[in-house]
């Protein structure tokens, strides 16, 4: 750990830099531009950023050691995580330090609009004493409307409902149970828009979110209705805004986030009935400490070969789920290293299908990185890990596909994998008890242990041939530990499985794939 090097290109709390010292050795370099990075980003295992310093592609390919970019904050839009899952470099932020305090932000702009608070405030210090033009309205009792309901949407409801308002989610990612645990109800955007008499924005941009909420939305809104935005500017559509302040459609809004930043010459400057601030909400003292804190144990972590919490190019497991799924990450590492040992050329394609207990869990994907960095490392000269492993897979022309059954015929949890490639198609089905197994080889039914050395061979179910086979490899001094064998048809087509103490070389396979009736001979070391 003492050779590991991080640099620090934007300012962070010293808290942050106190808790790498003992990690790593520390280059405070907050002034650096692009061209100095470019040259010195080769000698760094890990850089903090906040929103000055752009990682973009160019930086990260001239990045020879980085293991981790780390976001001192929650926005990643100064980083290039496409470029980084390729180059297996994690991406982190820290998106539980500002949960709180932007939730607080949210909560006092809203307070402003309802009580006319900045505008009464500008009023008496013009010399003015406008009681009743100042008329507010109480929270009490009203309806609050969250789009998006993470961290930051969750707090936001915790607080308002403490003001005694009722509170409606959109949000497709969230079930039922949860929202009402913190007493709120799932409803469509159309029914959260046409019911609420506040409403506030916590979702990421992306191209679904883009002009979120534009005229038809305004259109479908109360008349006394508030809406705040403290996420990311574009979500609302500023121009369509302006109209419908601007004509009483709605009562107010806040702004904490623009389409352009800076804004500039924005015709809401004019109005009385929109809060504007300048992109604030994260910004206390105690969330910038707390950022720099999270970030800074998040790349010791790394530092240590552990899994980071807020991974935003892999997925990320609450703990809970984690602790769920753990158990299974042998059996993926050996259902890969199986299918790879099986393949006959090129892969094409592989398919997931998590069934039984597995079907429940909401995030099985890591079980399948898992599965695909056993597939490809082995192959491949650049190294795949967790992070890249999709990437890689796309970038390779194999498809991925994951699915979920309820259905584990006959045990609790099972994990079905179906490769094709050049040379044809394989199938094994593994389950996890105290150690992972195979129960399932190209649809025979088998009890496999995944340890040590085992031939599978497809023959006709013949009088003699187990016998023709096990000669042979007693011939190369090859001692069978164990023998399985499955079959369909009598007279059909079987599968036999030996576990056997030596390693069977490429000889031996041509050799039994000479015997009459062997139609096939694969050797797998687990």
């Amino acid at each position: 750990m003492d050779s590991m090097k991080v640099l620090i290109a934007d300012s962070i709390n010293e808290k942050g830099i106190d808790e790498l010292k003992d990690a790593a050795e520390v280059v405070v370099n907050t002034s650096i531009t692009k061209e100095e990075l470019l040259k010195v980003i080769k000698d760094f295992d890990a850089i903090i950023v906040r929103s000055r310093t752009k990682v973009t592609r160019e930086i990260i390919e001239a990045a020879d050691k980085l293991k981790i970019i780390a976001r001192a904050g929650v926005g990643v839009d100064n980083i290039d995580i496409g470029a980084a899952t390729e180059h297996g470099i994690m991406v982190v932020n820290a998106p539980e330090s500002t949960s709180v305090t932007v939730a607080e932000h949210t909560v006092g702009i809203i307070l402003s609009l309802a009580r006319k608070i900045s505008i009464a405030d500008k009023s008496v210090k013009e010399g003015k004493w406008e009681k009743k033009k100042f008329m507010g309205l109480e929270l009490n009792g009203k309806t609050l409307g969250v789009i998006g309901m993470g961290r930051i949407g969750s707090q936001v409801v915790t607080r308002l409902k403490a003001f005694g308002m009722e509170a409606l989610v959109y949000d497709p990612y969230i079930t039922e149970e949860a929202a009402a645990e913190i007493g709120a109800t799932i409803v469509d955007l159309e029914t959260l828009l046409k019911n609420s008499d506040v409403m506030t924005v916590h979702v990421p941009l992306t191209p679904e979110t883009k002009y979120l909420i534009s005229k038809p939305q305004f259109d479908l809104m109360k008349e006394n209705a508030f809406i705040v935005n403290c996420a990311r500017g574009g979500i609302i559509k500023e121009e369509d805004l302006y109209e419908a302040l601007s004509t009483n459609q709605i009562r107010g809004a806040g702004l904490d986030v623009y389409e352009e930043e800076p804004p500039k010459n924005s015709p809401l400057f004019e109005l009385d009935n929109v809060i504007l601030t300048p992109h604030i909400a994260a910004s206390t003292s105690e969330a910038q400490r707390d950022a720099a804190i999270i970030v800074a144990n998040e790349v010791k972590k790394v530092f240590r070969g552990e899994a980071p919490k807020n991974v935003l190019n892999m997925p990320v497991l609450d703990p809970e789920t984690f602790q769920q799924v753990k158990p299974y990450f042998k059996l993926a590492e050996k259902l890969g290293t199986f299918i790879l040992q099986t393949a006959k050329g090129n892969i094409k394609e592989i398919n997931v299908t998590y069934c039984g207990d597995l079907s429940k869990f909401r995030k099985q994907e890591i079980l399948t990185r898992m599965m695909l960095k056993e597939v490809l490392n082995p192959v491949l000269t650049e190294p795949v890990n967790l992070v890249n492993a999709n990437s890689i897979a796309k970038k390779r022309g194999i498809i991925v596909t994951e699915g979920k059954r309820s259905d584990a015929e006959g045990f609790k949890n099972l994990v079905k994998i179906e490769m094709k490639s050049e040379g044809g198609d394989v199938s094994v089905e593994g389950i996890f008890t105290r150690e992972p197994k195979i129960v399932m080889i190209n649809g025979y039914k088998v009890d496999v242990e995944t340890e040590g050395t085992m031939l599978i061979v497809n023959y006709k179910d013949l009088p003699g041939i187990i016998g023709l086979i096990g000669t042979k490899l007693g011939e190369h001094g090859i001692n069978i530990a164990k023998m399985q064998v499955g079959r369909k048809e009598l007279g059909g087509e079987a599968v036999m499985v030996l576990k056997v103490d030596q390693i069977v070389g490429k000889e031996v396979i041509k050799e039994l794939l000479k015997l009459e009736n062997v139609y096939d001979a694969v050797a797998v070391n687990l």
